[in-house]
């Protein structure tokens, strides 16, 4: 959690430095065009809402990823409930399909930013394709999970790998109904000029989830425990 606030707050600061806060415009001579920086934002609003709402999600999963080490570590050392839930091998097979389709996306972002525009149907279905791909082998894994016997109220670990990877689920299927309203719009021949900003913003939305999915796949995996001690090593 701490990282994650530094990060923002480093973002933050760095967008901070390009308003001219210490500007004395009562002193400055001149039109408005000789001064730089001082006009609207160059960012679209699109862009700029979209970097609000991957800030409110990135810190969703940090608190739950927070409360997820905090609550296990008050659990009595050798019970039931301290138990890790066993990895389905299955979620090998998600990660590979969601980099593809993060591949298959930034592929269309590259292609349709040339002169001429190249054709991106096939990379923007592709992408949509690998995509429900993962939310199936997601499926596929809770419920080997539930057959072995794995179930959401068996332990604290259980709730919260099911409460984590269900999360990040319906925020891949929010991101399909975005990726599926672009790819019609491709298919009924929109204005190529229309269509960049929708797919960049597709491609930046599956790539924060990738990096999400990649933290959380550490975690259900067993690799964060030694940089979470790590850490506490070092905030102590």
């Amino acid at each position: 959690m701490l990282l994650f606030m530094a990060v923002i707050a480093a973002i933050g600061g760095w967008w901070l430095s390009q308003q001219r806060l210490m500007a004395k415009p009562w002193l400055e001579q001149g039109t408005l065009s000789e001064f730089p920086g001082t006009g609207a934002s160059l960012l679209p609003p699109a862009r700029i809402g979209l970097g609000v709402f991957l800030a409110v999600v990135g810190a969703l999963f940090a608190l739950l990823i927070s409360a997820y080490f905090i609550r296990m570590d008050i659990v009595a050392p050798g019970t039931v409930d301290r138990a890790r839930m066993p990895a389905p091998e299955l979620l090998w097979l998600s990660t590979g399909v969601l980099i593809l389709s993060s591949v298959a996306l930034q592929w269309a972002w590259v292609e349709i930013r040339r002169e001429p525009a190249r054709d991106v149907r096939g990379d923007l279905v592709a992408a949509a394709v690998f995509a429900i791909g993962f939310v199936a082998s997601q499926l596929l894994a809770w419920q080997q999970l539930a057959q072995a016997g794995y179930f959401l109220a068996s332990s604290p670990g259980n709730a919260f790998f099911y409460l984590l990877t269900g999360a990040h689920g319906l925020h891949v299927l929010g991101g399909l109904v975005a990726l599926g309203r672009s790819t019609a719009r491709v298919w009924r021949g929109a204005p190529v000029a229309q269509m960049r900003q929708g797919i960049e913003l597709c491609a930046i939305y599956w790539h924060f989830l990738l990096l999400v999915w990649l933290v959380l796949f550490c975690l259900v995996m067993g690799w964060a425990d030694d940089l979470v001690d790590i850490c506490r090593a070092l905030i102590a």
